[in-house]
């Protein structure tokens, strides 16, 4: 048969070419340290030209899968993974702790729909304006493609953000502001240069998961306060600050993960003023500011950057693969935080901070947070409108940004109806992987733009007891 005929369907010549080695390693056929055909050999074999075998061959000595022998030829590697069957279909006893929705989401193949996961599907994204950036991007100097950036960050990005801050009333000059890989970073960086292991750290009762996550990586004590439609519930978290004397409180600014709720002015002065009288340090998690239809109450623009450390991200609005965030922090903090950032990662990533710059300079990035926002509001009817007829009760109807917190009838375990779903290839989040003191096993987080696809509903609908 004509190698041609095999491989149009399959991909290119040269991956073809690639998949029949790889198969005769996997069967050992090939074992570790056999030589493989001379090039012109494989090359009549295959029906295929001599440079098609050499790209191959090449392309798998890159991957490690051989190795080439200058005069000698190309070899299978000399040691191979033991060989196993790989694991069929998704992990059903993987208990639910705060990596349980990362772990699911992030190793979904496509197969998978995500309802569960944190982030906006691909095609949501600005790809042609993404494309554009990055083209505008390479004609750049070879500095700003090849040099590490300067310890705080791209100077003109950190100027624009500290405009856009001060949209949310937070005076934060560009020497206050440190760029980040993602927010994630921002939070960890901060976490290296507050914490001690042992100190005490409070958060939201539901929180955002990876706060738990990082916070046991850096074995801080851990206590949460429960989480109203308008803020922590103030008398509790008074009471959390006298019993635990933490050195730190990290929540979510505008709007709240998981729960979709909005600080209100009077929760924001009655926190800082409990926050004052404790020498409590708050981070305030503001990745989620660009899905506002109307600006919240933020601590830092009431706190003026004293006491209260603001950190954003552009990851859930702009691209998964751009990694830039930020830090916004008091003065006298930024020498320490930059030594920090050289120890840890030693420079940022510059071409990002480029791209964002370039999105947010040529108006691609206001255009399409306009029309996402509306596409969420709509996608936040029709989910909730489904999830409604199903028996799953919205907490607060129709908030802004990406998610939906959930209610489940009553004696309705949300990490069973979970795991059922996984069977059928459909990722949730249940309310425990948010909560520290496990009490939200009647709640899902649903995100509305991973919502469109009819399956997720039929599946939500058998996972439910009858």
């Amino acid at each position: 048969m004509n190698v041609s005929a095999r491989f149009d369907n399959s991909g290119t010549l040269v991956e073809g070419v690639m998949s029949t080695i790889r198969q005769r390693i996997a069967a050992r056929s090939l074992t570790p340290g056999a030589r493989l055909p001379s090039i012109r050999a494989f090359a009549k074999s295959m029906q295929v030209s001599k440079s098609t075998v050499v790209e191959a061959y090449e392309r798998l000595a890159a991957e490690g899968a051989i190795r080439s022998r200058p005069g000698s030829g190309f070899y299978a590697a000399g040691s191979l993974a033991p060989l196993s069957l790989a694991e069929i279909g998704p992990r059903l006893d993987r208990a639910v702790d705060p990596l349980w929705v990362s772990r699911q989401s992030l190793e979904a193949g496509d197969e998978m729909l995500k309802p569960g996961c944190g982030w906006l599907p691909a095609s949501w994204m600005p790809q042609a304006a993404l494309r554009r950036a990055l083209r505008n991007v390479a004609r750049a100097d070879d500095v700003a493609l090849a040099d590490y950036g300067t310890p705080l960050g791209l100077p003109p990005l950190r100027q624009l953000l500290a405009r856009r801050m001060a949209t949310h009333g937070i005076e934060a000059s560009p020497e206050q502001i440190m760029l980040t890989e993602s927010g994630t970073q921002a939070i960890d960086l901060l976490c290296r240069f507050l914490l001690e292991p042992g100190d005490t750290v409070l958060v939201d009762d539901p929180c955002y998961f990876n706060f738990h996550a990082l916070l046991r990586a850096h074995q801080a004590k851990v206590f949460s306060v429960p989480y109203t439609p308008s803020g922590p519930d103030i008398d509790l978290f008074a009471q959390a600050l006298a019993e635990h004397r933490p050195r730190l409180y990290i929540t979510n600014s505008g709007i709240h993960n998981p729960t979709g709720a909005i600080l209100s002015p009077v929760t924001a002065h009655r926190l800082l003023k409990l926050a004052d009288q404790s020498d409590l340090t708050i981070v305030e998690d503001d990745i989620f500011a660009d899905f506002e239809h109307a600006p919240a109450p933020r601590l830092a623009a009431f706190d003026g950057l004293e006491r209260v450390v603001h950190i954003g991200s552009f990851s859930k609005t702009l691209s998964a693969s751009i990694r830039c965030g930020f830090i916004a922090a008091p003065r006298d903090w930024m020498e320490g935080l930059a030594d920090l950032k050289i120890a840890t990662t030693f420079g940022g990533g510059r071409l990002a901070a480029e791209l964002v710059l370039t999105l947010l300079r040529d108006g691609s990035y206001r255009k399409h947070m306009d029309l996402l926002r509306a596409r969420l509001s709509r996608a936040m009817i029709e989910t909730g409108a489904r999830l409604k007829a199903i028996g799953i009760t919205p907490w607060i109807e129709q908030p802004a940004g990406l998610f939906l917190w959930c209610s489940l009838p009553d004696a309705v375990d949300a990490a069973e109806i979970a795991r059922r779903a996984l069977a059928a290839n459909v990722v949730l989040a249940p309310g425990n992987a948010f909560s520290l003191s496990r009490s939200a096993s009647r709640f899902l987080r649903f995100n509305v733009a991973q919502c469109e696809d009819e399956r997720i509903f039929k599946v939500l609908e058998a996972a439910m007891p009858r």
